[in-house]
């Protein structure tokens, strides 16, 4: 597997309540060099991951991820916790390999269509599994550059003043600053500032190319 080594080292996180199986999959991930972190539960998992995506930290994951999770857990099940995840926006970023028995086939063919990236059913061939899970880091490895670009889009736009967030607003609808400056009531000068410091802070050239940065889902401005 080759991945941009820019992005960082990829990371397998393993989710399932037994440990044979956590310590099996992460000797055969050892094995084809590549790195693990397992967790017993669901709620570990996740109080793992609320630290990591706290405010004052950076947007994770940093490197390529994926998760091999297992259907059915005591306490929070991987359902669950895959909904979660899916309400985070994680699954592009943090693509989710379900473990099966053959029970639950339906039910992660069902977690497919909702946005899973794959099932494997147990037994499973080790050769087949780490295939899957190659190609899931490499759909991570590819949303990874455009989360990146979002979340500096997203921290630049926290850092505006709200007379900024005002005239980036006029100057998005195409008013030209004499304009802007009356109904802010403020002068021109003033608002060729502030425009200056939006392009600036934005790391954008003209109104056109603000507008198209934006116009991403959620960058409303």
């Amino acid at each position: 597997m080759s991945l941009d080594p820019s992005l960082g080292i990829p990371v397998v996180y393993l989710v399932d309540d037994e440990d044979v199986v956590r310590d099996a999959l992460a000797w055969l991930l050892r094995s084809r060099r590549l790195l693990s972190e397992g967790f017993a539960s669901a709620d570990a998992f996740e109080a793992w991951l609320a630290e990591r995506m706290a405010p004052h930290r950076s947007s994770w994951p940093q490197a390529p991820a994926c998760l091999v999770l297992d259907v059915r857990m005591p306490s929070t099940s991987g359902l669950v916790l895959f909904e979660r995840l899916a309400e985070r926006g994680l699954l592009p970023v943090l693509p989710v390999i379900f473990l099966t028995g053959q029970g639950d086939v339906p039910t992660a063919v069902a977690a497919v269509k909702r946005g899973a990236f794959d099932f494997v059913e147990k037994p499973f061939s080790n050769n087949a599994l780490v295939d899957r899970i190659e190609l899931a880091l490499q759909a991570s490895a590819q949303a990874l550059p455009q989360q990146r670009a979002h979340q500096a889009v997203t921290h630049a736009l926290a850092d505006l003043t709200e007379r900024e967030r005002e005239v980036m607003r006029l100057v998005i609808d195409g008013r030209p600053n004499k304009t802007i400056a009356d109904e802010l009531q403020i002068s021109v000068r003033t608002v060729e500032v502030h425009r200056a410091r939006v392009f600036e802070k934005m790391k954008v050239k003209s109104a056109v190319e603000l507008a198209n940065l934006l116009r991403e889902p959620g960058h409303a401005s």
